[in-house]
Formats: structure tokens, sequence, C-alpha cells
């Protein structure tokens, strides 16, 4: 009890989730079950794991992708593929991301990149501001989805019976749709503010093809050897960091060596932020499962829910409901050993029910008051809040339809993880 007040009380005044935590295991260790030197053992033990290296590895693949000048690339393939249709600048935005997605993995630093090219570019072309930075925000939730992800992969790591390659699959259906869905309605449901783009030639089609292959094989070869069991998720980031650095230095050459200690120290700040959450709730987990509070939880909810329709009605609110106040991964890793368990005993599909779950915790990063996608396009936009929220509701909704559709038809989700025997 007293660890569930101090974890509530921390996170009410603002303090970080990952000090929120281990003050909270501090506030349990103190009632005299334990010692306190069992926290650090535990904050390591969690750590201990030769396949987290995968997290900061695809970090830092993806801050030098998005320093080797592939963005103006992915925009130009994108803008051959779809370019010449109604409101063909929004298409391009939506497509962009799809794109981007496999490079990244970050709906964040997707929304950073490409919101800075677009929502200027778009405004020029007549569309709304708060539309475009709104647009640029709601499309950016495809980027965790469509692997490589790194939500996926912390997923995969604290919890059973689920494997990176079958994630990874699961997730490239509901990523393509959602950006079918975002494409329809931007067709069908909003009005053309800019005037038809004329189409590419030929010539220029092929040139943006070629120069989008380049940054593209980075991603299939990375989930390309990982399904065939050439190597690891570890070392296939491994090889996309030495990818990102050749095509950076060497092919596109704009990325310079006096750039990298800025790169390596920001991809550096960015996985501590997760790895330190990661230690944390991995260290309140063991305390959690020692306490028995999955067990009776789990009891709990069997005892109520007996049906994996409601149970999955019911996760879905309360997901949605977290995703409004707490990080998206900080909320999988503290939910998902608990959740994850019943599921699986209730006959769900435990692939499907991971995508559901990071699909669902990747819609709150366009839901305030903690939504970073929305937080970053309103940055470069400038429009205020206010104006944010309003243009975003639309975009959220249709979210929410795709949301819906992938958690009662899941055979989206799980025909490619099927079709290659995962």
């Amino acid at each position: 009890m007293i660890t569930g007040v101090t974890l509530l009380a921390l996170l009410a005044i603002g303090a970080p989730v990952a000090f929120a935590i281990a003050l909270g295991i501090v506030a349990y260790i103190s009632t005299g079950t334990f010692g306190i030197d069992l926290l650090p053992q535990r904050i390591f033990a969690g750590m201990d794991s030769f396949t987290i290296l995968a997290i900061p590895l695809f970090v830092l693949a993806g801050e030098l992708m998005n320093a080797s000048g592939i963005t103006s690339r992915v925009i130009n393939l994108a803008n051959a593929l779809v370019g010449h249709a109604k409101a063909g600048l929004a298409q391009v935005n939506i497509w962009s991301s799809v794109i981007f997605a496999g490079l990244s993995g970050s709906a964040v630093a997707d929304t950073s990149a490409i919101g800075r090219i677009f929502i200027p570019s778009m405004e020029k072309e007549g569309y709304p501001r708060d539309f475009a930075a709104a647009l640029t925000a709601a499309s950016s939730v495809i980027g965790p989805i469509i692997p490589p992800s790194i939500p996926v992969i912390i997923y995969a790591l604290i919890t059973t019976n689920v494997s990176v390659p079958a994630l990874f699959l699961a997730g490239i259906v509901p990523g393509v749709l959602l950006a079918i869905a975002l494409s329809v309605y931007v067709r069908f449901f909003v009005k053309n503010h800019a005037k038809p783009r004329e189409r590419m030639n030929m010539g220029e089609k092929l040139k943006a093809i070629w120069n989008g292959l380049i940054p593209l094989f980075m991603p299939v070869f990375v989930i390309g050897s990982i399904l065939a069991g050439i190597v690891t998720p570890t070392e296939a980031a491994s090889f996309a960091v030495f990818y990102a650095l050749v095509v950076g230095l060497f092919v596109f050459r704009e990325l310079k060596p006096g750039d990298l200690p800025a790169i390596f120290a920001g991809a550096m700040r960015d996985s501590s932020s997760i790895l330190i959450i990661m230690a944390t709730v991995a260290a309140a987990n063991w305390f959690m499962t020692f306490a028995g509070i999955p067990q009776t939880v789990s009891k709990f909810v069997l005892g109520y829910v007996d049906s994996p329709v409601t149970f999955l009605i019911l996760i879905n609110l309360m997901l949605l409901a977290v995703g409004l106040v707490l990080e998206g991964i900080a909320a999988m890793l503290v939910l998902v050993p608990i959740l994850h368990p019943i599921a699986i005993s209730l006959g769900i599909d435990p692939t499907h029910f991971g995508i559901i779950v990071i699909f669902n915790l990747m819609i709150g990063l366009i839901t305030p008051p903690m939504g970073l996608c929305l937080f970053v396009a309103d940055a470069i936009a400038g429009v205020g809040m206010a104006r944010m929220i309003r243009a975003i509701m639309p975009f959220f909704i249709v979210e929410l339809a795709v949301l819906l559709i992938i958690t009662f038809v899941p055979g989206i989700v799980t025909f490619l993880p099927d079709l290659f025997g995962f």
C-alpha cells in the first residue's frame, strides 16, 4: 500500500518515472522485508541481458540515418509514389512516415525530422498550419509499429511466449493499415486546400526510387536477417549502425566526422532514459512477483472476466486512459508483466495481444497531456496546444478505429507471423 501511494504521489508532482518507481521500491523495502542493498542488485539484474544492447544500437542507427541526408530522399520517394493524388502533399506526409518508420522506429524522431520539412511546405500549399502539424504527429505513430521497433524489442524482453521476429512481422500490416486509414480520411473527408500536383516524369520517378532504395535496404536487411535466423536482434542492430555510418559518410557524404560526437551523445542520452526506466521497472516487477501481486491481480480479474472479448475491451479502455498520463514505454513495462499472463490464460494469441498493447500505447503519443509527438509538432508549428488538440481529434478517431479493427480481427495481426511459421 505504501509503495503504491508513494509512486502515485511522485508521479502526480511530476517526478521522473524511473525515480518514482525506485523510491516506491525504497518505501516497500523500508517495511523491513528486505535490505536496501537488494535494490541495486535487482536493478543490475534487470539490465543483465545481451538482447537489451539492441535498444541503444537501434537508437544510434536511427540518429545516424536521420543525420545522413535520408529525409529528403525518403520524401522524394513518397512523392514519386503518391504525390500526384488528391491532397498530394498530405499523402506524401503520411507515406513518408511509413518509409521513415523502417529507419528510425521512433515516432518522436519521425515527427521532428519530417515535421520540419512538411509543416512549412504544407502551409505554403494552402493547408492550415495546425492541420499540417496534427497530420505529421498522427502519421508518426506508425514509426514504432512498423519494424524495426524499440517498443517491440522491449515487449519481447519482458514477456514469455513472444519472439521479436513474430512481433516485427505482426506490426507490418497494422502499420500499413493505419497509413491507409489516414490516407482515406485525408482523401475523402478533408478539404483539398492545395492545387493538384503534377506527376513526376519517368526519369524523375526512377531517380527518386533509386535514391530511396539505399536507405530502405537497411530495414529490409535487418528484418530479413532476423527472420531468417542469421543474426540476433542485437547483431542486426550493430549492422544497422555500421550501414548508417557507411551511407552517411561515404555514399551520401552528408554526415561529417565532426557530427559524430553530438550524434553519439544524443543517442546515449535517449537510450539512457529508456534503459533506466527498464532497470527500475525490472526491479519493481521482481518485488511485485515476490509479493504475489501479479497472481492476485490475475485471480481477481479472472474471477469477473471470463470472455476474451470483454477482457480486450477493458484493456483497451484502461490503456487509452493510462496513455493520457504515462509515457508509452514506461506504461508497457509496468503493466505488461501483469496483463500478459492474464491474456494467455484467456486464450488470446500472445503476438496479437502484444501488438494491441503497443498500438494502443503509441496512440498516447498524440493525446494530451503527455503526448510527446503533439508537443514536438507544436514546437515546430507554434500554433498553440489548444489548436493542436482540436486538429488532432479527427486523426485520433481514425487511429482508434484502426485499433478496434486489429483488436477484433486478429487475423490482420497474425497473418504474417503464421505465414512465416512464428
